[in-house]
C-alpha cells in the first residue's frame, strides 16, 4: 500500500514500532512547541494540525480546489440560493396576508353618521306654509335615488369612477397611483372610488388626513360597505352628500345653479354633467375655463359608457348658464328680525340655531306677508321728515290665538338689528291705564262711578313727586269712569287703584295674567308705587298688543309667540303653543271696551278711529314728550305702536348724528384704537319727541289697521254689559241750576222741577258736569292729544330700566333721558 502524503514513516530500530503498546517517543520540536504554549495564550485546546513529516495519524483529505480559485469564495459566498429566495417570498407574502387579514377583520362597519353629511336647511315660512322668508343652515336636502335624473347618476360615475357597478369599492390603479403619491408627499388625487368617497365623506370614523393609516382604513371599509349596500344605496348617500360649491347635495345644488323651482329630477344631460364636472373642485367659478374642460371630459365618457343614450352629447350639449349667486345679504330688510324672533322662540323650547340650521325643519311662521310689508309701509311714511334720532315700533297680534301677524322692527336687520317692537322697553305712561279699568270693574265697580277730577283721594300717596298727581286741565271735581278713561285723567286712576280691595297688588297679578313680566312689575311697583297706575312700569309693543287682546277676546289672553308649527320629514316636531287663560270677565271686557271707544269717539285720540269698524284704544305719552303710543284693538286685531327720540352724545356734550339708527361706538364707525364698545365714543340720551300719544304714533296705528282690515268683515264689540254697582270715591257733581229769563206767562210754578233741583231742560249731560266744563260729547281739548303732558309729575320721567346701546349688535334695553 502506497503510504498516505502526509504520513510520516516510521523509524526503523524505534521501540515503538515493533511494540505498539508504547508511545513514541517526543520530538524536539513538539517539546519546543509546548514550551511556547505554556508562554502563550492558547487560542484552542483543540489539537493542532501536524505538519508534514511530523508523527501521528494521517488526517482526512481537503476539497478538492479548482484551479484560479472559484467556489463559493469572494462576494459570491454572500448570495442566497434561488431556494432560500424563494422561500423568503412565500412566507413574507404569507405574513403580510395574514396580517391584512387580521386588520380587515378587525376594521368594523361604520354605523355613525356625520352630522354634517346629513345636515340639512331648515326653512322659516310665511303664516301661509308656502312663501318663504329664509333658509337657514347647510344648502342640502336628500332626494331618493329615483327622484334624480339618470343624467346626474350617470354624469358623476363616468367622471369620477367608471367601474362603479364592477368594482367591489375600491380600484387597484386608482390605490396603487394613490399610494404613490402619498409616499412621495403629493396631494391624494383621483383615486378614490365612488365609495371611498361616500365613506369617507357620510360616516363617523374616517379622518380627512392624507395618510396610508387612514387610506388604508378606507379601503377596508369601502369592501365592506360595498358588501352590505346595494350600488344605488352607496350612490344615493354620495349625491346627497358630495359637496357641488354652492349647495351640497345634488337636490340644493340644482336649485342653486339653475333656479328655485329646480329640482334633480328634471336635471338635463348637460346640466347633470355640470354638477358631476364641479366635485372635484366645488370652488371653481361657475364658468372657469377648468371647469368648462372638465364638462367637456364628462360628457365625453358619458357618450363613451353610454352610447346608446349619449352617443350625440359631444355634439349637442352646450356649457349650461347658471343662475347669478345673490350678494345681497339673505336677512336683509325685515327678514332678520323675523328670523330672529324665530330662533328666539324655539330655542326657549329647546330646539338651539345649530340643531334647526342642520335638521331641515319646515318652520310655519305667524307672520302675514301682507300684513308686514303694511306695518312696514305705515310706519315709514309716518315717520318721513324725520332724523334716525327717532326710533318707532309697532307689534300686532291675533287677540282670538295669540299669533304675532306683523311687526315693525326697524328699517334694516344688517344695519340695525336691534327689534323695536320685541326689545324697546318704555314706560308705558296712560296707555296702562286701561288695566285698572279692567281691575276696578273685576272687583265690583261700574263704569257708573265717580272719581277725583281734580286731585287724588287721598291727597297724598306714596310714590308721589312734590305737589302730587294732578292733571295738566281742570276736569272738574268729579268725572265718571269713561270721561275719566277718554280724557285720560291721572287723579282718577291713580285713586282708583287706591280703592280696589288689594290695592296696586290687584293691578299687578292682573297685568302679569295679561302676559307682563312679574319681576319687571314687582320692582317697578317698589320703585315708584302709585305712578305705577298711570304707566310707569317699562313694557315693549308686543307686550301690550297681547294685553290689550283681553280686551278684544272676551277677557281671555293667549300668550303671543311667532311661530305656528315646526315640521321635520312631514312629521309635526313641535306643535304650536297656544297658552291661553282667562284673565278677565267678559262682561268686564265688555265694560272697558265702552270707555276705551270713547277714548276714538270723543278723548284724546278723537276722530283719528276705523271709520264704521268699531275700534278702541288708548294714548300715552311720558314727561317732556320722551315717549309716546297708541294701543288700540278690534275683535280682529291688537296693534301697539310706540315712539321715543335717542340723542347721540360725546363725553363733552356734543351731538353726533346716529350711524343707522345706532349711536356709534368709534368716530363715524371707523376703526379705533380710543374708542371701544366698553368706552364708546357717544352714548344714547333721551330728549323729547316733540309730539303726543295722540300725535304720529295714532297716525301710524290707523294707517296700520285701515291696510290689515281691508277684505275683512265688520265685527262688532259685544254690548255694554253694565256690570258692577257704582262706587263714588268722590261724591257726584250737582249740576248748576240756571235762571230762566222773566216770562209774563210763568206763575212761578213748573210743574216739571221736582225737589232734587234738576234743570228740567236738561236733556243730555245730565250727570253733574258743570258748565265750565268739557263733556263726554264735547270736543278734545285744544292741544289736541295728550292732557297730562304738561303735569311734571307724570310717569315717564328720568328712571329709565333700559338701554339701547350703539353698535353692530343690541343690548338689552334702552336708556331714558337724563
Amino acid at each position: 500500500m502506497a503510504a498516505q502524503p502526509y504520513d510520516e514513516p516510521p523509524r526503523r530500530g524505534d521501540p515503538a514500532g515493533e511494540r505498539g503498546d508504547q508511545p513514541p517517543p517526543r520530538s524536539r520540536s513538539r517539546e519546543e512547541s509546548r514550551t511556547l504554549g505554556n508562554q502563550e495564550t492558547m487560542v484552542s485546546d483543540a489539537p493542532r494540525r501536524r505538519r508534514r513529516g511530523q508523527g501521528g495519524p494521517p488526517e482526512p483529505p481537503g476539497p478538492p480546489v479548482k484551479k484560479g480559485g472559484g467556489g463559493r469564495g469572494g462576494w459570491r459566498r454572500f448570495v442566497p440560493s434561488w431556494k432560500l429566495v424563494v422561500a423568503g417570498v412565500v412566507v413574507l407574502a404569507a405574513g403580510m396576508f395574514g396580517m391584512v387579514m387580521v386588520a380587515y377583520a378587525n376594521t368594523p362597519v361604520p354605523t355613525t353618521v356625520q352630522a354634517e353629511a346629513t345636515a340639512q336647511q331648515s326653512t322659516i315660512y310665511y303664516n301661509d306654509g308656502k312663501t318663504e322668508i329664509a333658509r337657514l343652515g347647510m344648502p342640502r336636502e336628500s332626494v331618493k335615488i329615483n327622484e334624480m335624473a339618470d343624467s346626474v347618476k350617470d354624469a358623476a360615475i363616468a367622471i369620477e369612477n367608471d367601474t362603479f357597478y364592477e368594482d367591489s369599492g375600491i380600484s387597484f390603479s386608482g390605490m396603487a397611483r394613490s399610494l404613490y403619491m402619498t409616499v412621495t408627499g403629493q396631494q391624494l388625487q383621483g383615486a378614490s372610488t365612488i365609495t371611498q368617497q361616500m365613506a369617507r365623506g357620510y360616516y363617523d370614523g374616517l379622518s380627512q388626513e392624507v395618510s396610508i393609516e387612514r387610506k388604508i382604513k378606507e379601503i377596508f371599509v369601502a369592501v365592506k360597505l360595498d358588501d352590505q349596500l346595494t350600488k344605488d344605496q352607496i350612490l344615493e348617500n354620495y349625491l346627497n352628500t358630495v359637496n357641488f360649491g354652492r349647495a351640497y347635495g345634488v337636490e340644493a345644488a340644482a336649485r342653486a345653479y339653475f333656479g328655485k323651482k329646480m329640482t334633480a329630477a328634471k336635471l338635463s344631460a348637460a346640466q347633470g354633467a355640470y354638477l358631476a364636472a364641479r366635485i372635484q373642485q366645488p370652488a371653481w367659478e361657475p364658468d372657469s375655463p377648468a371647469l368648462k374642460y372638465r364638462f367637456n371630459e364628462t360628457i365625453k365618457r358619458m357618450a363613451e359608457l353610454w352610447p346608446e343614450k349619449y352617443g350625440q352629447l359631444p355634439q349637442t350639449a352646450k356649457f349650461p348658464k347658471t343662475r347669478k349667486s345673490t350678494s345681497s345679504n339673505s336677512l336683509g330688510g325685515d327678514r332678520g328680525y323675523m328670523v330672529r324672533q324665530v330662533l328666539n322662540e324655539l330655542e326657549a323650547r329647546g330646539l338651539t340655531r345649530d340643531e334647526v340650521e342642520s335638521g331641515g325643519y319646515k318652520i310655519t311662521s305667524t307672520f302675514d306677508r301682507k300684513l308686514m310689508k303694511a306695518a312696514r309701509q305705515a310706519m315709514k311714511t309716518t315717520m318721513q321728515g324725520m332724523s334716525k334720532e327717532f326710533h318707532g315700533g309697532l307689534a300686532a297680534v291675533n287677540p282670538k290665538n295669540g299669533r304675532v301677524i306683523a311687526f315693525y322692527g326697524g328699517d334694516n336687520y344688517v344695519n340695525d338689528p336691534w327689534n323695536e317692537a320685541f326689545e324697546s322697553k318704555k314706560q308705558a305712561a296712560s296707555a296702562f291705564k286701561p288695566y285698572v279699568l279692567a281691575a276696578w270693574l273685576q272687583a265690583g265697580k261700574s263704569l257708573s262711578s265717580y272719581v277725583p277730577g281734580n286731585e287724588t283721594v287721598p291727597k297724598e300717596l306714596p310714590g308721589q313727586q312734590k305737589g302730587g298727581i294732578t292733571n295738566s286741565h281742570n276736569v272738574g271735581r268729579a268725572v265718571d269712569v269713561v270721561k275719566a278713561t277718554a280724557q285720560s285723567v291721572n287723579t282718577a286712576f291713580v285713586s282708583m287703584a287706591y280703592a280696589l280691595p288689594n290695592q296696586l297688588d290687584d293691578v299687578k297679578n292682573l297685568v302679569v295674567a295679561a302676559g307682563f313680566n312679574e319681576k319687571v312689575m314687582t320692582a317697578d311697583i317698589e320703585e315708584h308705587q302709585y305712578q305705577f297706575a298711570i304707566g310707569s312700569a317699562p313694557v315693549t309693543p308686543v307686550e301690550q298688543a297681547a294685553g290689550y287682546s283681553i280686551f278684544a277676546n272676551g277677557g281671555k289672553y293667549t300668550r303671543y309667540h311667532v311661530v305656528q308649527k315646526v315640521e321635520q320629514n312631514g312629521q309635526v316636531a313641535y306643535p304650536e303653543q297656544q297658552l291661553t287663560k282667562s284673565v278677565i270677565d267678559p262682561g268686564v271686557a265688555a265694560d272697558s271696551t265702552v270707555a276705551m271707544a270713547e277714548v276714538l269717539r270723543s278723548g284724546t285720540a278723537s276722530g283719528k278711529g276705523l271709520g264704521n269698524r268699531p275700534a278702541a284704544g288708548k294714548t300715552g305719552t311720558n314727561n317732556d314728550e320722551n315717549g309716546a303710543w297708541f294701543v288700540g284693538y278690534t275683535p280682529q286685531i291688537s296693534t301697539a305702536v310706540g315712539f321715543y327720540r335717542e340723542e347721540c352724545r360725546t363725553k363733552s356734550g356734543k351731538v353726533v348724528a346716529p350711524l343707522h339708527s345706532n349711536c356709534p361706538i368709534t368716530p363715524k364707525g371707523k376703526a379705533s384704537k380710543k374708542y371701544d364698545v366698553n368706552n364708546p365714543y357717544t352714548r344714547p340720551y333721551e330728549v323729547s319727541l316733540g309730539f303726543e300719544g295722540a300725535g304720529p304714533p295714532t297716525i301710524a296705528w290707523q294707517r296700520f289697521m285701515l291696510a290689515a282690515h281691508e277684505g275683512k268683515p265688520v265685527e262688532e264689540f259685544p254690548e255694554k254689559a253694565e256690570i258692577g254697582t257704582p262706587e263714588n270715591i268722590v261724591p257726584s257733581p250737582t249740576p248748576t241750576p240756571t235762571k230762566t229769563p222773566d216770562n209774563p206767562f210763568d206763575d212761578g210754578e213748573n210743574p216739571f222741577d221736582d225737589e232734587t233741583g234738576d234743570d228740567p231742560d236738561c236733556l243730555i249731560g245730565c250727570d253733574g258736569d258743570t258748565g265750565d266744563e268739557p263733556t263726554i260729547d264735547d270736543p278734545p281739548p285744544a292741544d289736541d292729544g295728550f292732557p297730562e303732558i304738561d303735569d311734571p309729575n307724570v310717569a315717564g320721567g328720568d328712571h329709565g330700566p333700559d338701554r339701547r346701546a350703539a353698535g353692530p349688535g343690541p343690548v338689552n334695553g334702552r336708556l331714558e333721558g337724563q
